[in-house]
């Protein structure tokens, strides 16, 4: 499971982002839309795991304890760490 860190928009302005990504642009989509978009394409799918943008997480047991000792555990073991 990713930290907040390790997503490519984390602290980047929508230039920053688009600089990282080489793109021209960028548009964001609410994320009701997102799942709304893919509850269309298959209406017997009831629940999507859209954690990393809503913090709903399926298990139902992640906290924000949980996610910043994650963050803080993923710099163990690189260099200069």
């Amino acid at each position: 499971m990713p930290s907040r860190k390790e997503f490519v928009a984390h602290e980047r302005t929508e230039q920053e982002v688009c600089d990282y990504l080489g793109a021209d642009g960028l548009i964001y989509q609410s994320v009701e839309d997102m799942l709304q978009a893919g509850r269309s394409m298959n209406s017997q799918i009831e629940r999507f795991d859209a954690s990393c943008f809503d913090g709903d997480y399926v298990t139902g047991n992640i906290t924000e304890e949980y996610l910043a000792n994650l963050e803080v555990g993923r710099g163990k073991g690189k260099k200069g760490a």
